[in-house]
């Protein structure tokens, strides 16, 4: 039952803050993820990301500083060994994404052999968004703002380098230098969904609502604004659900994972038709 107690609840509270910044981050950078096709770096940031979420449970360290650090070096490592053609591109990110995996495996290991986090496995791919501590709110608002600049300053770059690669080569633009700070913001948002709905459900954050966003919108600006909303309702209403979840199974509360992934699917399958409906009323109307 979502009441009083709902909003009143710390856990809530500390899920809904968190949740939402990286919804709201996911959401803008998924956009210019989605428009350069970077969609399968994305999925492999979030995965390489577990490591670091593995590490800082083995070491004692904050979740979210582990997620960062290594969905960082994930960034750097794909930017260094360097690929220009789209397929040379996806074979290093694969290869990054399967060391990263590697590592994880490890660490999780070592996690469930030397440490009493027997949870380990489920609390980093999945999430665990009731259980993160309030002391992480001003370190992930403050590296979402982060990004969220990032992202301001490079908005016009990227959409000319997504739309016209040539163009912005004429104007000087290093697609290289702007196609590594794109990543390290990437990575930035791919921790934050990862610490929340965790790093393998943390790509349906990402894409989903700008894929679904693009599908409505014909300008990259409007296509953030929608992405955005979808992002946050998704966040929000799945922690809603979850919470709600403790009644429908006594004692057993379903995971916020699972409502947000539903939800994020539910608007994209909606985008679809409303979109064409969309699309046909601009072209009558023009």
């Amino acid at each position: 039952m979502i009441g009083a107690a709902f909003f009143s609840n710390g856990p809530v509270q500390v899920a809904l803050i968190i949740g939402g910044g990286a919804a709201l981050v996911s959401a803008v950078v998924g956009v210019f993820t989605v428009l350069r096709g970077q969609s399968f770096a994305g999925h492999a940031l979030a995965d390489i990301s577990s490591a670091g979420g593995s590490a800082a449970l083995l070491f004692g360290i904050r979740p979210l500083a582990g997620f960062l650090a290594m969905a960082a070096l994930g960034a750097g490592g794909m930017e260094a060994i360097g690929a220009r053609q789209i397929r040379e591109r996806d074979l290093v990110t694969g290869i990054v994404l399967g060391a990263g995996l590697g590592v994880t495996a490890l660490l999780l290991y070592l996690d469930m052999t030397t440490t009493s986090a027997s949870g380990a496995a489920n609390t980093v791919m999945f999430g665990s968004m009731f259980a993160i501590a309030p002391s992480t709110i001003p370190l992930a608002l403050g590296v979402g703002a982060l990004a969220l600049a990032m992202t301001a300053a490079l908005y016009r770059p990227l959409l000319l380098i997504a739309i016209d690669p040539d163009l912005a080569a004429i104007r000087g633009i290093d697609p290289r230098l702007i196609g590594l700070a794109h990543l390290l913001v990437l990575a930035i948002a791919v921790a934050l969904s990862a610490m929340t709905i965790g790093a393998i459900l943390s790509t349906a954050l990402l894409i989903g609502p700008a894929a679904a966003a693009l599908r409505l919108a014909t300008r990259p600006g409007t296509a953030i604004l929608i992405a955005a909303a979808i992002g946050l309702c998704a966040t929000w209403g799945g922690i809603a659900l979850a919470y709600d979840s403790f009644y429908w199974t006594p004692g057993h509360g379903w995971p916020v994972s699972v409502f947000v992934v539903m939800i994020v699917l539910a608007a994209y399958l909606a985008a679809g038709p409303l979109g064409t409906a969309l699309a046909r009323r601009r072209m009558a109307g023009s």
